[in-house]
């Protein structure tokens, strides 16, 4: 008992002491530990640079508070410039890496000062105002990024808009002083006014290396495709002179001519055409005698007559642009704000972003040799074609040429492109007005989701007295597999529908809308009977379709929600002799349009066509009881930029006990109604939305000799 006790009473009493005697080790060993994982967290999180720290900011940071940097004399130049350089060998793409977004990271050096050996800045004018719009639109960008480590593209602060600002040595050696030149690999230059007097050299002069250029007057010489950028002239009236946009549309002038430092032969040539064309051609030039304190920029005057400038472009249907000293004129910049179409005169010139800008559909380029055809050459363009160049002119110059910061983003962009292709803007996406902007309307359909075939569709079959005929149509639509519900959209306020016991025995829900009024767009209503996302729109004569061919067309539908996917394709042209649009039903190896008296769509469309039709489109098709399944051609086409699809190969769409009495489609001025609707509804639009495609939908084994049994859809194609 003494025993247990003793030993009890000592047990406690060695444990404090052994703490004791172990504290400041264990202490120590925690201390050692903790200031470990701190030192690797500040060496993980910390800047591995000072440059990643120097967030570049033109607003914060004015150029003379930045630090000076003074050139050695014997500091190094770079080479002169590789012309063979192209992405895969003068640019390090490993540096842009993988990333979610698909988007380069750019760095912007920090402003600096740079002077030669005696103190003399290496530019006469410092960092201009556009140039420091420029790098402030980059700075504020989804591209830029302040750690230099990430970078994928670097940018100087060193302004080289302007060679004749410049000291080509001094500016040179400066950019070889960049703590990432690596012989420019991955660095971006911007320059709008390359060359000098007397050659005017198409590409900056500086020294430069294996730099991108970003370029304002690129010549086929000098351009390097694929890896430089031409970009255009910024005209700096873009931001002093408010131009509204003048809707399309003939105008006073035919040709105008607005630039003054042409050369003498080009003058000439443009003096003739005026004397052999009179009032149409306008050829103004610089004023003499202007009022004291008046911008000789902003006028222009023929034979005493004064004009302001660029206003008086807004008048032309045509301005020309012709090369002067340099290739790149600011010129261009003011036609295309004014909604003008310039006829571009200047051989061998690379047009601004030509790499992903369609310029054809916006411009007319003419050889310099061409000039005295010129009259000619744009009299054969229609006035509809011209009008859709000055629209996609104006929309150029909104998207493209505005300011420094679309100029910029619009360069970052293409090379962005070519490091990310598969994630590249189409050219749809670059070449596209946004024509019209439905407010307030989020469409459902362009998700990466296929529509389940559970729900099947709804077929809205619309009808007016032809009984036995839509009795038909039923029958043979209940047999489709995939067939959720039948509605019946009687047009007859006149006549009841037959009664309930009449009516085909089928296996889905039929239901019975009676409308108000006879009109066509009735069809496309949207009903709250239509629960399914597919509606198949059919008439009630098209009694020809098996139900392989309808569910067929269903099961294409679910693989292109977004599509009107239908049987009767047609055709839209443009006739050249009567300078029009027309409907062509014949045959032919092209579709535009599906015919929506059988056409599959997504109920979303009902909603826009009933709600969100442009213009007067809605009421037309109402009046002329026509025409309503192009205007839902023209719709979803212009709101997806998507041709239609069309399936199964079937030649005869027609009606085999109809006469031109009960068919509308069937009276003589039925094509020529036709046409009147494309060109209506392209007015309306303000653009040709409709999409050619040469191809159309069949089963894998629909030509295949396999016996029918083993087709998923063996009844196609029989007349």
């Amino acid at each position: 008992m003494c025993a247990s006790v003793k030993y009890s009473s000592r047990g406690p009493a060695l444990i404090p002491r052994m703490k004791t005697k172990h504290r400041i080790y264990y202490i120590a060993l925690f201390s050692v530990v903790l200031l470990g994982l701190i030192a690797t967290g500040m060496f993980q999180f910390w800047p591995h640079s000072i440059e990643s720290t120097a967030d570049w900011s033109a607003d914060r940071r004015s150029v003379h508070d930045s630090p000076l940097v003074r050139l050695p004399v014997s500091s190094p130049i770079p080479e002169r410039g590789d012309l063979s350089c192209r992405m895969h060998t003068c640019f390090d793409v490993y540096r842009c890496g993988y990333n979610p977004k698909n988007r380069i990271k750019v760095y912007i050096y920090p402003l600096q000062r740079y002077v030669d050996e005696l103190g003399a800045p290496i530019s006469s004018t410092g960092l201009s105002r556009e140039y420091n719009e420029l790098l402030s639109a980059i700075s504020d960008s989804k591209f830029y990024t302040d750690d230099v480590t990430r970078a994928c593209l670097f940018i100087p602060s060193i302004d080289v808009l302007n060679q004749n600002s410049l000291r080509i040595r001094e500016t040179a050696q400066a950019l070889a002083m960049l703590p990432r030149w690596d012989r420019g690999m991955n660095h971006l230059l911007f320059n709008m006014l390359p060359g000098g007097p007397p050659d005017y050299n198409t590409a900056l002069d500086v020294p430069r290396d294996r730099a991108l250029l970003a370029g304002g007057g690129f010549s086929t010489w000098t351009y390097r495709q694929g890896y430089d950028v031409s970009i255009p002239v910024y005209s700096p009236l873009s931001a002093e002179v408010d131009l509204p946009e003048k809707p399309p549309g003939p105008r006073h002038y035919f040709i105008l001519s607005s630039q003054t430092a042409i050369h003498r032969e080009y003058r000439a040539e443009l003096e003739r055409l005026k004397s052999e064309n009179g009032e149409a051609v306008l050829i103004l030039d610089k004023c003499s005698n202007l009022s004291q304190g008046v911008p000789s920029a902003r006028k222009r005057c023929y034979k005493g007559q004064l004009y302001d400038y660029p206003q008086i472009l807004q008048e032309s249907s045509f301005c020309v642009v012709l090369r002067g000293a340099r290739l790149g004129q600011a010129a261009l910049s003011d036609v295309l704000q004014a909604g003008c179409v310039p006829v571009i005169i200047a051989d061998s010139y690379i047009l601004p972003f030509s790499e992903v800008l369609d310029w054809k559909r916006g411009s007319v380029v003419i050889p310099e040799d061409k000039l005295p055809e010129m009259y000619t050459i744009l009299k054969s363009i229609s006035q509809r074609q011209v009008e859709e160049m000055q629209r996609q002119a104006r929309w150029f110059w909104e998207a493209y040429f505005r300011s420094m910061k679309a100029i910029a983003m619009a360069t970052l962009q293409i090379i962005n492109d070519r490091i990310y292709p598969y994630a590249a803007r189409s050219y749809e996406q670059w070449n596209d007005p946004p024509v019209v902007k439905w407010s307030s309307v989020n469409s459902p359909l362009f998700l990466p989701l296929i529509p389940p075939r559970s729900p099947g569709f709804t077929a809205v079959v619309l009808t007016y007295d032809r009984i036995e005929s839509l009795f038909r149509v039923i029958t043979e639509i209940s047999k489709v597999p995939s067939l959720a519900k039948l509605l019946v959209v009687w047009n007859n306020q006149n006549k009841s529908p037959p009664e309930e016991s009449q009516w085909p025995k089928i296996t889905v829900p039929l239901k019975v809308v009676r409308t108000k009024e006879n009109k066509l767009s009735n069809r496309f209503f949207p009903y709250d009977e239509i629960e399914t996302e597919a509606v198949l729109a059919i008439d009630d004569d098209i009694i020809m379709l098996t139900s392989d061919e309808l569910q067929f067309g269903y099961e294409v539908w679910r693989e292109f929600p977004d599509r009107l996917v239908g049987y009767p394709g047609r055709l839209h042209l443009w006739d050249h002799e009567m300078g029009k649009w027309k409907y062509e039903s014949e045959w032919t190896n092209e579709v535009s349009m599906v015919l929506t008296g059988a056409a599959f769509y997504h109920k979303y469309f009902n909603y826009l066509y009933t709600y969100k039709m442009p213009g007067d489109i809605k009421n037309w098709v109402d009046a002329h009881m026509n025409c309503e399944d192009i205007a839902m051609n023209f719709l979803v086409a212009n709101i997806t930029g998507k041709a239609p699809i069309k399936v199964t190969p079937r030649k005869k769409f027609k009606c085999p006990e109809c006469t031109a009495i009960d068919g509308l489609s069937l009276d003589q001025t039925h094509m020529v109604e036709r046409s009147e609707c494309i060109n209506k509804f392209a007015s309306v639009f303000g653009t040709m939305p409709l999409k050619v495609v040469e191809h159309r939908a069949d089963p894998v084994l629909y030509k295949d000799d396999f016996p029918e049994k083993l087709k998923s859809f063996p009844n196609i194609g029989s007349l």
